[in-house]
């Protein structure tokens, strides 16, 4: 806590900090901002070093101390934004997912898209049935290792590699079948292409999902996609809502509601901390004016409720969809130079990764982390834990199934894990900073093998300690962070004690002035009222009258009379 308090002198010593951003592919791009630069400068510095264009459907993110991800917002100054000391890390991810990837007009755009959407597959947020599911790891192969080659791809060469949080050897050699036979002499851009194409017509295409809990407290999850408001809860989608349904998000505190249909409330649920549902909100103010709006000259400040002198206002900076896309139609140049990374299992990204299959992992000790996290989902903190999703078939309900069904079901019921769908790695964090040894160790038993990210915080041994204390053999780590959060928490019921009194103070002040202008009115005016009579009657009203009320009223008269002169000759 004490380092907070001594961030804002420090910076102000600082003229220049360093930042990192993590881009898509993995590689890390390193440069010096100056202290008051906006959020936009480092945005277009990181567009030029890419070469890309199509950038409105980007951002980067952070992770603040308290494990809570924000978006950078492009008018600010980054230092103001950024609560943790520098240097700052963060990351480029899609923020707007477009509706049809494909069709995106350049390359570069395309690929750095087919990245962000490879990474939702590993991570659980891209779910479709076993059939899909092959399609999409075989154009994965096609397009980062080429054609099918019998002296370098031995026999279960795909096993190698992980596309998924976890999934079966039926489907590890259905998708080398698959790059074997159907996808043959197909360009990275054309295998990339069809990767898109098929990731778009997904149910969960786009979802990002935000953990929260309904009015009867049960877990649920609620995503924006470019085709509206989701809430995916149990096994299921619950909830849909298009982006022409939806009249007004808003939030107080912990609580989100939904507004449609004239206003009225449909939806309410409750997010784990109040950061987490103002996090929520702006992501869903952004989305509905990104995806709804016609021009971006209709977006409005919004405010997150309609008490007086309190919540907080927000307006979406940007262009919307429709001229995206109308101004990526202009675009005109040689389509820029792409270095793709190729898939390597010695040295792979996130999405593709060489590790331990779930078959090394003893029965029992799977048991044994195989918890459920929509069972003991409290804050953002129980989701630094991977759990691996399955496959579902497009509209369906998501109903676990066990692996021996998965390899004798078929195609269209199988299933990638036994596990029912949980979104949650979803809220993993993205910078190096906000992974940990617990997460590590909780990927690799569960067959999910570590990430790149993962295996540099594991090496640098910043563990972060979730509710469960899972990983904490005597109990401490977990007291230690129980003692934290209480401190944490303690603090900010302070916080809120003061700009509750600071609220009401200034209410008070506003009104006692509006009281004061409205009895001054009165009296100057001819209401023949007993209590009126008695005020004009008193000598310190006569006295405000004649030497302030007067001169003030002839000083208006002839202002008035001048400005009304000017307009007659005009």
């Amino acid at each position: 806590m004490l380092s907070r308090f001594k961030s804002g002198s420090t910076r102000n010593l600082e003229r220049e900090y360093s930042c990192t951003v993590r881009l898509l592919d993995d590689t890390e791009y390193t440069c010096t901002i100056q202290r008051d630069a906006k959020g936009q400068y480092l945005f277009d510095l990181i567009c030029h070093h890419l070469n890309l264009l199509e950038k409105d459907y980007f951002g980067i993110r952070y992770v603040d101390p308290d494990k809570q991800r924000h978006w950078l917002e492009f008018t600010k100054s980054i230092a103001k934004q950024m609560k943790s000391q520098p240097p700052f890390t963060m990351c480029l991810r899609v923020k707007f997912y477009p509706p049809e990837p494909a069709v995106l007009k350049e390359e570069i755009t395309r690929y750095l898209v087919f990245l962000q959407i490879k990474r939702d597959l590993y991570h659980g947020r891209l779910l479709c049935k076993t059939s899909d599911a092959a399609m999409l790891a075989a154009h994965i192969l096609q397009a980062e290792i080429g054609d099918y080659d019998p002296g370098k791809h031995p026999e279960g060469y795909s096993s190698k590699f992980q596309f998924f949080p976890k999934h079966s050897e039926k489907l590890e050699r259905r998708i080398a079948d698959l790059h074997k036979t159907e996808l043959i002499g197909q360009t990275p851009e054309t295998s990339e292409r069809n990767f898109l194409q098929k990731a778009q017509m997904l149910e969960t295409y786009g979802v990002d999902p935000h953990p929260c809990k309904d009015v009867s407290g049960n877990p649920a999850f609620l995503a924006f996609t470019p085709f509206g408001f989701v809430v995916l809860q149990g096994n299921k989608r619950v909830h849909f809502l298009n982006w022409s349904d939806v009249t007004k998000l808003k939030f107080e505190g912990k609580t989100f509601h939904v507004h449609a249909n004239q206003k009225e409330i449909i939806l309410t649920y409750f997010a784990p901390t109040p950061e987490a549902c103002k996090h929520l909100w702006k992501c869903g103010v952004e989305n509905q004016a990104f995806y709804k709006l016609e021009k971006s000259s209709q977006v409005r400040t919004v405010s997150s409720s309609n008490l007086f002198f309190k919540g907080s206002r927000f307006r979406y900076s940007g262009r919307v969809a429709k001229e995206v896309m109308e101004q990526s139609a202009k675009i005109k140049r040689e389509p820029p130079e792409i270095h793709r990374a190729g898939l390597v299992p010695s040295r792979s990204c996130p999405s593709i990764t060489h590790g331990p299959r779930l078959s090394s992992v003893p029965r029992t000790r799977r048991r044994a982390v195989h918890i459920s996290i929509m069972e003991g989902l409290e804050s953002l903190r129980d989701s630094a834990h991977s759990t691996p999703v399955r496959s579902v078939s497009h509209g369906e309900s998501f109903m676990p199934r066990s692996r021996s069904q998965a390899t004798d079901g078929s195609e269209g019921a199988a299933v990638i894990s036994d596990e029912a769908y949980s979104p949650s790695d979803s809220v993993l964090p993205t910078p190096v900073a906000e992974h940990s040894m617990e997460l590590a160790a909780s990927r690799q038993i569960n067959g999910a093998p570590c990430s790149i990210e993962e295996e540099k915080e594991s090496e640098a041994g910043t563990p972060s300690h979730g509710e469960g204390g899972d990983f904490d053999v005597d109990g401490k780590s977990a007291q230690e962070g129980a003692e934290g959060d209480s401190a944490l928490s303690e603090v900010e019921q302070v916080n809120k004690f003061v700009l509750s009194v600071l609220r009401l103070l200034l209410v008070t002040i506003g009104l006692l002035f509006v009281l004061l202008l409205l009895l001054i009115i009165l009296t100057e005016s001819d209401l023949d009222i007993a209590f009126l009579r008695d005020i004009r009657q008193t000598p310190e009203f006569e006295q405000f009258h004649y030497e302030y009320f007067c001169p003030l009223r002839r000083w208006f008269a002839c202002k008035l009379r001048w400005v009304g002169g000017l307009l007659i000759n005009k």
